[in-house]
């Protein structure tokens, strides 16, 4: 990890929480934070590096206005962009935020031809999409954030009911990282009891009618945190800092991430979140997840209505 280099892009809320996130949990031996306003960069370089004498591991810190900066990255995850405005949607942002990714990524890809490239600028489904097209990488090397961290909203909703520790929920949120994404209740367990089967004092804990509760409340929790205090960006950053660490230490996680499909589930050529094998090279495979006929009709329907914003803006 000592010679890891992670370039973040765009020193905003999310990227400077990123990178605050990834020097506490030691996730890389270099952080570099480039943004366009080298005076912001420039000043959020210097209030990070007077702390990593007390980050979790040694760590430098570098960064400024001049894209240069991201040199030799072996992971480059992207949050420069429009930011989601109190009551826009994800998919809002798409025609610009693309545009930004046109003119973005020729110019990483020269200075960091060999990163792994990571997304969580939003809509990060369809952007994951426009990024590979654009990059030309393989849809391994370049993927999105994707449901990581409403995979842990989901955990700790349920944790928090069950009085149990999030680790040991195992429930994943699956589709478009946006308001059709789902869980998938079938294969949720709590250690290894189903979530349906989950009982205190003899009680089922999770009805149906909590359990579809709990899926809207996770859908609906940006748009709760953004109307209170204009962005998401702890919780982000700290997902963001878990997957560059399954990277740059080859850890075969195991983690919803979005990537471009490629016939999975019979669909192809939309990103998706699914729980995906990720490692040093990216995303070395995408499980085949068992679902039920609900949840593969919804899975269906993400995909459509991905397919159908990608078709608005003409990819």
């Amino acid at each position: 990890m000592s010679g890891s280099k992670l370039a973040v892009v765009g020193a905003g809320s999310v990227g400077t929480s990123l990178a605050y996130a990834a020097l506490i949990r030691g996730s890389a031996g270099n952080v570099a934070l480039f943004d366009v306003n080298t005076a912001k960069a420039e000043a959020e370089v210097l209030d990070l590096a007077h702390g990593t004498q007390f980050a979790a591991k040694a760590a430098s810190v570098t960064g400024g206005g001049d894209i240069a900066v991201t040199e030799g990255a072996d992971v480059v995850v992207i949050t420069a962009g429009a930011k989601q405005a109190p009551g826009q949607t994800r998919l809002d942002l798409a025609g610009t935020n693309v545009r930004i990714l046109e003119q973005l990524m020729p110019q990483l890809l020269e200075r960091a031809p060999n990163a792994v490239y990571v997304l969580v600028t939003n809509p990060c489904d369809v952007l994951t999409v426009a990024a590979q097209r654009i990059s030309g990488l393989p849809t391994g090397r370049i993927f999105s954030s994707g449901t990581v961290l409403d995979t842990s909203r989901l955990r700790w909703l349920l944790a928090r009911r069950a009085g149990v520790a999030v680790a040991s929920v195992h429930a994943s949120m699956v589709g478009e990282h946006g308001d059709t994404e789902f869980p998938v209740w079938s294969g949720a367990t709590i250690g290894p009891v189903p979530i349906r089967d989950w009982t205190t004092n003899g009680e089922r804990v999770f009805t149906s009618g909590y359990l579809e509760a709990a899926a809207r409340e996770v859908t609906q929790a940006a748009y709760k945190v953004i109307a209170g205090k204009g962005a998401t960006n702890y919780a982000i950053g700290l997902s963001g800092a878990r997957i560059v660490e399954a990277l740059l230490r080859d850890e075969n996680a195991v983690l919803p991430v979005s990537t471009v499909l490629d016939g999975n589930y019979g669909i192809s050529g939309v990103a998706l979140s699914l729980p995906s094998i990720v490692n040093r090279g990216g995303v070395e495979r995408v499980l085949d997840m068992p679902m039920d006929d609900w949840e593969r009709a919804a899975l269906e329907h993400s995909a459509n209505t991905l397919q159908a914003s990608l078709t608005s803006l003409g990819l």
